[in-house]
């Protein structure tokens, strides 16, 4: 029958869709006409769609001889159910599992390949050596396979005695809970596991060749979740996101072998090759929180006021908010409220500006539209902001130092870290959400610092700000300090701007920086990380803009609130440096470089989740859209998973 049929197929191994019984022959004709590119693959590596390579060629025998009975009579029902009968009898002897594992084209039998003839078990060793049957992600795991299957000589690494091992089972239940290490669980093919077992165990002895393709299948799941849980499902490049993707530090066949097949805690032993920081454990443990959360209920629905709350106002739904609260845990459970009050004061009003700080927004104690719409934002919003926070994570490099500095985007704060703890904590102004002015994400190293910096403005603002600032006012120049100089920096003197000066520095062949000073842009310190982006930290004599809850005004670079208390914690390692000095030098009529002795990491990220080290979650605006990028590129993975599964139907 056809579930029959199906039964130890894996997703990649369907050659049609659950209609394949009444196959289209338009369709049908397409695929003869096209080729491959119809979606019949002759490599895992071309496979598109539910088609794919296994048993192919029985099955278009069978669409064609189904064809071939619909074009002779359309209503000729005893025609196409006449040609199957013959089809899948002769079926019988040329597509089952066990003559996949005899066919002559079969690379691993061909000339009775040794590795199977020697093996423990032959059966899984020709699935395993086969390229035809093997539907990987990529080369490597292909590789990491035969190496693990090799190593013990072809044995089963799930089963005993014909059942499956603790270990199996456990590891299982692992696929099945990967939403809770942000992970998705259909790209392990977690649901159809335990089914697959029950099948097993109805048959005292199952074929081996059944045992085997479950065996391989469930490793490939297993590497897939292990690759997946160390180091992230998409390469962050493929984003834009320039970080130094750490490579796996460990062998897979090797983890597998001689970490997990044996492993009396899963659980534990999955966690050494996890993300090794703090950070990434609160998110994760956030996360699972919030899954409980969402599993439960978003809570008695907050009716939209008809406009802004303030502190004194009455509010109807006030017992509503209460319960909001108290279930996001900004407000504690055993806070006593005015029975048959709607006043909207006290610890409520509290919560609120708490509920504010955690999400961005000015704590003001005001329910405005934008506090309610964060209020009222469902709790599954939230889980897939952690789970996409965790994906970043996964990104990271192991081996970072316990001192660097990392500014989070979306959060628009820099801090400062010794020993793997914020030591300093600070607002920063990013860039715009324009694309052309956004604040890249990537790494690099702080090398010096200087006082008093001259602004060499780039010469795209130098077109498309300052000349034009220029022809309405020729003084503007003067009026902002600013100063002409050539290609190899002299000043060029002026008493008024030209037209042919104008026109030199629109072709770049004059430039435009800014003297030293409290005005300058660059405030009065500039710390540099040299990078192709040009992108480095530093002051602003804008400081009001710091009161801003949303503070993306900048052109790309990050704008430092304390550029003073930055420069003390820079050079704390240096004696000959203290905040005394450091003032003095701000304050002087010098510009001064100071080289670090030791550089200092810097990573500029992205995450519209965070989990602080005081146990609170905060959740920013994803203004430069990179979540929504993030999720699209995963979902194109998830069914790109799907199209070429090595887990079971």
């Amino acid at each position: 029958g056809k579930q029959d049929f199906h039964t130890y197929l894996p997703t990649s191994t369907r050659l049609l869709d659950d209609n394949w019984l009444g196959p289209n022959c338009d369709s049908y004709h397409s695929f003869r006409t096209r080729g491959h590119s119809a979606g019949v693959p002759i490599r895992p590596s071309e496979s598109t769609g539910k088609m794919a390579f296994g048993l192919r060629r029985a099955h278009v025998t069978l669409v064609t001889a189904s064809c071939l009975a619909e074009n002779h009579n359309k209503s000729g029902f005893m025609w196409r159910l006449a040609a199957i009968a013959i089809i899948l009898l002769l079926s019988r002897q040329s597509v089952g599992p066990e003559s996949m594992l005899q066919s002559s084209e079969n690379p691993a039998v061909q000339g009775g390949n040794p590795l199977c003839a020697a093996a423990s078990d032959s059966a899984l060793c020709i699935l395993v050596e086969s390229t035809e049957f093997l539907p990987l992600q990529n080369a490597d795991h292909l590789q990491e396979l035969r190496k693990f299957y090799r190593d013990s000589n072809y044995r089963l690494a799930w089963f005993h005695a014909n059942r499956p091992t603790s270990q199996a089972q456990a590891v299982i239940q692992i696929l099945e809970d990967a939403d809770r290490d942000g992970l998705s669980p259909n790209d392990y093919d977690a649901l159809r596991w335990k089914d697959q077992l029950v099948r097993l165990n109805q048959t005292a002895a199952p074929p081996a060749v059944d045992l085997g393709r479950f065996d391989m299948s469930l490793t490939i799941a297993v590497m897939r979740y292990i690759s997946d849980l160390c180091c992230g499902r998409v390469h962050p490049k493929l984003l834009g996101v320039h970080l130094d993707v750490p490579a796996r530090s460990f062998s897979m066949a090797e983890f597998l072998r001689k970490q997990v097949i044996a492993s009396a805690d899963l659980r534990n032993t999955f966690k050494t090759i996890e993300p090794p920081y703090g950070g990434y454990w609160r998110t994760k443990a956030a996360l699972q929180h919030y899954l409980d959360l969402a599993a439960e209920s978003d809570g008695e629905p907050l009716p939209m006021p008809a406009m802004s709350i303030h502190p004194g106002d009455t509010y109807p739904s006030l017992n509503a908010l209460r319960q909001r609260l108290v279930l996001l845990g900004d407000l504690p459970e055993n806070v006593p409220l005015q029975a048959g009050s709607n006043v909207y004061e006290g610890s409520v009003v509290k919560a609120v500006q708490n509920f504010q700080r955690r999400h961005g927004l000015t704590p003001d104690g005001v329910i405005g539209s934008a506090t309610f719409k964060q209020l009222a934002m469902p709790l599954n919003y939230r889980v897939r902001q952690l789970q996409l926070t965790l994906e970043r994570w996964r990104w990271m490099p192991q081996d970072l130092p316990s001192r660097l500095i990392a500014v989070n985007i979306p959060e628009s704060v820099l801090r400062a870290y010794d020993d793997h703890h914020a030591s300093l904590t600070m607002r920063v102004i990013v860039g715009k959400a324009f694309h052309d002015r956004q604040t890249p994400v990537f790494q690099d190293v702080m090398e010096y610092l200087i006082f008093r910096p001259y602004w060499n403005v780039p010469a795209k603002i130098v077109r498309e700000e300052v000349v034009p600032s220029v022809q309405k006012n020729n003084s503007f120049l003067a009026t902002h300090h600013f100063e002409l100089v050539d290609n190899q920096g002299r000043p060029v003197l002026q008493r008024s701007v030209s037209t042919s000066m104008l026109q030199e520095l629109s072709e770049g062949k004059l430039r435009v920086r800014q003297k030293p000073g409290p005005d300058n842009s660059l405030g009065l310190v500039k710390f540099v990380f040299p990078n192709h982006f040009e992108v480095y930290l530093h002051g602003t004599p804008e400081q009001q803009l710091f009161s801003r809850s949303r503070r993306d005004f900048s052109h790309g670079c990050i704008r430092v609130e304390d550029p003073a208390a930055l420069a003390e914690w820079v050079l704390k390692n240096d004696r000959s440096w203290n905040r005394s000095r450091i003032e003095s030098a701000m304050n002087g009529a010098s510009t001064i470089t100071v080289t670090l002795s030791q550089p200092i990491h810097v990573l500029i990220l992205y995450g519209t989740a965070f989990a602080e080290e005081d146990g609170d979650i905060l959740f920013l605006d994803d203004i430069y859209g990179l979540d929504s990028e993030l999720e699209q590129a995963l979902a194109r993975r998830s069914a790109n998973s799907a199209t070429r599964s090595g887990g079971l139907q």
